[in-house]
């Protein structure tokens, strides 16, 4: 780090990141704050909040990330969380990030972060890319133009940073200069007007830079006019309209687009002066790639072969790892923890049974498919940082406007492929309740990543063959359903009104970067691991006690049969409504049950079903010097597996072909599946999936529709999504039994 001479500083300073969507902020932040950051929700808000910290010369820097923003004039959700933000925690420095590549476009923020008054230190990202392209960029002139520190960087290489972290501590220290634009000679009468009315209005005073706020009032900005309380409010609020109606008679103009327009000009201005184009490129390579990968005709197919390498990549390159966890955790790990209670006279009863059937059953099942949701971040974090995902959201736009909703609509939609819960709070950025609505109750169709793990069990059971297409068919028929129920919707409860086009800006393409990748994929892991360690762990542990407290029968505390249990019992009578459906057993019905809560829980819940009287019973006669090979050999089996699936996303088959193993958790399902689908395993299977797909995701995603969609709207999904469930499962069910005699 550079040692730089400051006046002293707080121990902890705060920095807030700043800039447009698409400027590298996110890639400014991970890479000064590393594996140092936490990710969440901004309070009542649905907007991503990431947080970090670093550590420099003795201070901590806390670091905010606020959400990119075009402007600060709060037309957006987005552009009011970063604004409230600024006025309300008053950070000591603003890093304001723009692409060195579109200086000009990104000015307008920057100026607006200079008018209100904070220190702020200016930083040119992707250096690079704009010397790619022959721009040069007279960074000193540029510097006292805007009375603020200007710095290259390219984050994406973690070039610059040095600096960048000198230079806030010295700002935050000393920050002597002060930006002002001229808006010319009548703006400015009015704006001196204000701002002495401002300085002697005590809540004026507490919002900001007088100058700044004089300017919002003058722009008719209602969000800052409603910050301002108290009588003598009043007399701003009618300063502010008369200085408006003054203005629009002598400049023949509203007051709002003549600021604008002022601002505007000198941007245009100062990019002319200090932007030297020494290649002007016509077409640029992403505009080249773009008429291929955006064409009318291409781009749908295109995009469907990018969700196809992504779900290869999910399934086959993950499969070998699933299995060494999933191995481990109910082989060698079982063991010990056996082994271990036998030393302290505890292998039998109730406390026994807890720890291996209910802890190791429940939560080790779900976390031995961490390689499945690490192989979907990669993949997901791969398309986003090449800047191809913003490329999908463009390409279906078509779709989205031809069952009635606005293009933007497509984003929630996105989301829902990790969680439907973050999804259905983000149809808050729709402009209209209209669209919220419908966009709300189609979220939950979309397959999200708690449903990957029974996916990729089920197909591994049933279509060893074709798991990657059988997955990536149920998440294109999720679509398919969804894009059917919205024509319904708009056809009779929810007619649509004219959808706009999609208006977004698509990033150029870039390598992706590694350092980004890993931290997306670590972050979304992380969040699915600490989810887990509680809701998971809870419920697997109630599972387990209602398996464990006997309804009948002559068993005892945890020394029942499970079909004798609570749980058996309450399972039992679910069974046949979905003895149609081709899973008409109790240990199906248990396992959509424990699903309400959370998807993963399938998965777990029948671990322990199927896995109850053998987890505890294979101590077998194995070492711990046995154990251990077994899991370093079993490792080397996995690599060698992965190396030969990696050619299997071009087609080319190097796999294994091995028999079935009908031990374990796997034969205990098929020949499950087989004795209540009467010898149709495979179509019941298929039926099993459908139906997980279709039905609720989770009693977490009914309570974020009843917030944001009401009660009504809320129940409307509940019981339509079990409804549309059981037919196309029955649909399916009946089809392989008539058609395919699967």
């Amino acid at each position: 780090m550079i040692n730089t001479d400051i006046n002293p500083l707080p121990p902890t300073l705060s920095i807030a990141l700043a800039g447009n969507p698409n400027a590298g902020k996110s890639t400014l932040f991970n890479a000064l704050t590393g594996a140092r950051q936490h990710v969440g929700n901004w309070p009542g808000k649905t907007i991503e909040k990431k947080t970090g910290e670093l550590h420099h010369d003795g201070r901590r820097l806390a670091i905010t990330d606020l959400p990119g923003a075009y402007s600060l004039s709060a037309y957006t959700l987005e552009e009011v969380v970063a604004r409230d933000f600024l006025l309300r925690e008053r950070p000591d420095v603003v890093v304001a990030v723009a692409d060195a590549s579109n200086l000009e476009r990104n000015l307008y923020l920057i100026v607006q972060l200079l008018e209100l008054g904070l220190p702020t230190v200016v930083v040119l990202n992707m250096m690079d890319a704009a010397e790619r392209q022959g721009l040069s960029i007279a960074l000193d002139e540029l510097s006292r133009a805007l009375a603020a520190p200007v710095l290259p960087a390219v984050a994406r290489r973690e070039e610059g940073l040095d600096d960048v972290i000198a230079t806030v501590c010295r700002v935050a220290a000393d920050n002597a200069e002060s930006f002002r634009l001229d808006y010319g000679p009548a703006i400015e009468a009015e704006i001196a007007r204000l701002e002495l009315l401002i300085a002697a209005h005590p809540t004026g005073r507490e919002i900001g830079s007088p100058r700044w706020l004089a300017v919002r009032l003058l722009e008719g900005d209602s969000d800052a006019a409603q910050r301002l309380s108290g009588p003598a409010a009043e007399e701003l609020h009618r300063a502010a309209a008369m200085g408006r109606a003054r203005l629009a008679a002598d400049l023949g103009d509203e007051t709002d687009l003549l600021i604008a327009d002022r601002r505007y000009t000198w941007i245009h201005d100062l990019a002319g002066r200090v932007i030297n184009e020494d290649r002007p490129e016509a077409v640029s390579r992403s505009d080249r790639i773009d008429r291929i990968v955006t064409n009318r005709w291409l781009g749908i197919p295109i995009f469907l072969v990018a969700m196809w390498f992504v779900f290869k990549i999910t399934t086959d390159l993950s499969a070998p790892w699933v299995d060494w966890l999933d191995g481990v955790l109910t082989g060698p790990i079982s063991r010990w923890v056996v082994s271990i209670l036998g030393l302290l006279g505890l292998s039998e009863g109730w406390f026994a049974s807890l720890l291996v059937d209910g802890v190791l059953g429940g939560v080790g099942s779900v976390l031995a498919f961490i390689p499945v949701l690490l192989s979907l971040y990669f993949a997901l974090a791969v398309l986003e940082d090449s800047g191809y995902m913003a490329r999908g959201a463009f390409v279906m736009d078509r779709l989205m406007n031809r069952i009635g909703l606005h293009g933007r609509s497509f984003l929630p939609l996105m989301v829902g492929f990790g969680c439907s819960v973050p999804a259905i709070y983000a149809t808050r950025t729709l402009s209209n309740r209209r669209d919220r609505v419908l966009t709300g109750l189609l979220v939950p169709f979309m397959s999200c990543s708690a449903r990957l793990p029974v996916y990729v069990l089920f197909a591994a059971i049933f279509f060893p063959g074709a798991a990657s297409l059988v997955i990536l068919g149920l998440y294109l028929l999720g679509i398919a359903v969804a894009i059917v129920v919205g024509l319904l919707l708009q056809r009779t409860l929810l007619p649509a009104t004219a959808a706009p086009g999609l208006v977004m800006e698509l990033p150029p393409y870039r390598l992706p970067n590694a350092r980004s990748i890993r931290y997306h994929m670590w972050l979304r892991t992380r969040a699915f691991l600490e989810h887990a360690a509680s809701l998971i762990l809870l419920t697997t542990l109630v599972i387990w006690l209602l398996t464990a407290i006997p309804w009948g029968g002559s068993g005892t505390f945890a020394q029942t049969p499970m079909a004798e249990s609570v749980f058996g019992r309450v399972s039992t009578a679910a069974a046949p409504v979905l003895r149609p459906l081709g899973f008409g057993s109790w240990q199906s019905g248990g396992a959509l049950l424990s699903g309400l809560v959370a998807k993963e829980v399938v998965v777990s819940t029948l671990g322990q079903i199927y896995g109850v009287e053998s987890a505890a019973d294979e101590t077998g006669d194995t070492t711990f010097l046995g154990d251990l090979a077994e899991i370093v050999t079993s490792f080397g089996r996995a690599v060698a597996d992965t190396l030969r699936a990696l050619p299997g996303l071009i087609g080319i088959n190097l796999q294994r072909e091995e028999a079935e193993d009908t031990a374990g958790l796997a034969g205990a399902i098929r020949a499950g599946f087989d004795e209540s689908s009467g010898g149709h395993a495979t179509a019941a299977g298929l039926a099993f999936m459908v139906f997980v797909l279709l039905y609720t995701p989770c009693m977490a995603a009914i309570a974020a529709e009843r917030h944001e969609l009401g009660a009504g709207w809320s129940w409307f999904s509940l019981i339509g999504q079990l409804i549309i469930a059981w037919l196309m499962a029955f649909v399916v069910f009946r089809a392989g039994v008539w058609l395919g005699g699967i």
